[in-house]
């Protein structure tokens, strides 16, 4: 298995400006600010962090759905960000997204088996019988039967629909796929089914995932590596064992504490964040966490912390992380 990245963000940034009004200026969102990270083939990088965080956001970027403000994304080794169109055409082909809602990402006017065929009719040149004949055999390596071909979405569950949407996903065989909370609307135990479904998908053909969730329960069962964010910045990178054993970031602690626990000792020391997210129209200086933070002191209004490595893959963004390491 190659070790070379198949996924690399350098200092990605995105700004939305947006109207204030009629006579005020227009401002400026920051949703993304300065975010860089690495992924390898058959790995898993969840993106965790609350809702406005910038994790949709870093999303859109690398499906190259959206041109960032400044910065790189680069897939198997081209620039996606300076390519031409037929060169990030050929790269789309390499990146597929998987939505949240699965009752909303299916047209509910075509049948199954033209969803799946409609990747292969766009992107290559199959005959419609071969377009057919890897449609059913996705049908079959997601779990569905072959009678599934010709129903509409509206006949099927949730959790069956999520798996179409999977299948689609993998028609063009990519080397990364997106999956932005992909089983948020799910019942719990089809959740398990779902996750169970990507984990042995991908080792079975190594795609990567980038998978964005606020559900610290799944992204523990699923993920190699985890990137927190907060504000549209990156605040700790570090390998799952490492960061969900020894969280370095105030905020990482508090997103921590903030899962159930059965345990009483724990939940004793649970860290509750205080505040609301402010906005990004208007972050605060320095740190942005600063605000929220329990461990803040008067520099960490001066000083912008960067990500710095603190040893075994952890990389951590606070002037602090020494003291409350």
């Amino acid at each position: 298995m190659s070790t070379a990245p198949v996924l690399e963000t350098h200092a990605l940034t995105k700004h939305y400006a947006v109207s204030s009004g009629l006579f005020a200026a227009a401002a400026s969102v920051r949703a993304l600010e300065d975010v860089s990270l690495s992924l390898a083939p058959g790995r898993t990088l969840a993106i965790v962090g609350e809702s406005g965080c910038g994790k949709s956001t870093l999303a859109r970027q690398i499906a190259m759905l959206e041109t960032p403000t400044s910065g790189r994304v680069v897939i198997g080794g081209v620039d996606a960000t300076g390519a031409d169109a037929a060169a990030r055409r050929a790269l789309r082909k390499t990146v597929q997204m998987v939505f949240q809602n699965p009752f909303a990402s299916l047209n509910p006017r075509k049948k199954i088996g033209q969803a799946l065929e409609e990747p292969l009719a766009i992107n290559t040149a199959l005959s419609a019988g071969d377009r057919a004949e890897r449609a059913r055999a996705m049908l079959a390596r997601v779990g569905l039967r072959p009678e599934h071909y010709a129903r509409y979405p509206h006949m099927f569950s949730g959790g069956q629909r999520q798996r179409v949407a999977i299948a689609r996903a993998l028609m063009l065989e990519p080397k990364i796929v997106v999956a932005d909370e992909p089983v948020s609307a799910l019942d719990v135990s089809i959740q398990a089914q779902v996750l169970n479904l990507l984990m042995d998908l991908q080792e079975e053909t190594d795609v990567a995932y980038v998978f964005i969730s606020h559900n610290l329960a799944v992204v523990e069962l699923i993920a190699d590596e985890v990137l927190v964010m907060y504000l549209g910045k990156a605040v700790e990178r570090a390998p799952k064992a490492r960061l969900f054993g020894a969280p370095r970031h105030p905020y990482t602690r508090a997103l921590l504490a903030s899962t159930p626990r059965i345990d009483v000792a724990a939940r004793r020391q649970r860290q509750v964040l205080t505040g609301e997210l402010p906005s990004p129209l208007a972050p605060p200086s320095g740190c942005v966490f600063r605000t929220r933070c329990p461990h803040a002191r008067p520099r960490c209004a001066d000083e912008v912390p960067v990500l710095e490595d603190v040893g075994g893959g952890q990389w951590v963004a606070c002037v602090r992380k020494d003291e409350i390491g």
